[in-house]
């Protein structure tokens, strides 16, 4: 758990489903589960006056991510790090880009930015597992073949650098169990609302909110 201290600042880094809209919203935060945990955590615990920021952008690789981590994470001086990727890794491989990125070329990638963040200092991190609702049997292809692997680098280098894991699919999963996976994603990728709802008060969880 991770614990919450007054005028702290949490930067959020990923793809789309973190930047979701970030700089269309004046403030900078989107639409999606950052702005879920904003009005939340603003309208219950207004007194801790956390400073968001949303550096998340939409249909980056991890490899996008890392060459901009200097000025996008690190120069934030953040005391919290949410980050998410791992989905577009999986996506360039079938949406005609033939891109493959492999699971090895992905954990370099997740490494650097992860070993960067830990030697300035900022070792409250927050790795959110990447995830697919299975909403058609193509999807399911794409999880099984691909993203499933990329879970688990996800998954080794939380344990390894001691960071606070999320397991999304899993969430997600056991959500599509109760409802049907259009109510959660638009695509089996972006979340509408109620998929916003989910990863962010998974986020909360470890915030102990």
């Amino acid at each position: 758990m991770i614990e919450l201290k007054e005028g702290m600042t949490i930067l959020f880094q990923g793809d789309s489903i973190t930047d979701a809209g970030r700089f269309d919203d004046p403030r900078g935060y989107g639409c999606g589960f950052v702005a879920f945990l904003w009005a939340y955590v603003n309208a219950f615990y207004p007194q801790l006056k956390l400073n968001f920021i949303n550096k998340g952008i939409s249909g980056e690789l991890s490899e996008d991510m890392l060459k901009r981590w200097d000025t996008d994470v690190i120069e934030q001086k953040p005391d919290v790090l949410v980050f998410m990727a791992g989905v577009n890794d999986m996506w360039r491989r079938y949406d005609g880009a033939d891109k493959i990125t492999t699971a090895e070329q992905f954990e370099d990638n997740m490494r650097a930015c992860i070993e960067k963040t830990k030697k300035a200092g900022v070792d409250k991190i927050i790795l959110l597992e990447p995830y697919l609702t299975i909403n058609t049997p193509e999807v399911k292809v794409w999880l099984e073949e691909d993203l499933c692997f990329k879970q688990e680098v996800v998954k080794k280098l939380a344990k390894e650098y001691e960071c606070e894991f999320v397991p999304l699919q899993k969430i997600f999963d056991e959500a599509c169990e109760l409802r049907e996976p259009a109510i959660w994603t638009n695509e089996g990728v972006h979340p509408i609302w109620p998929g916003c709802g989910l990863i962010g008060k998974s986020v909360l969880k470890v915030f102990g909110l």
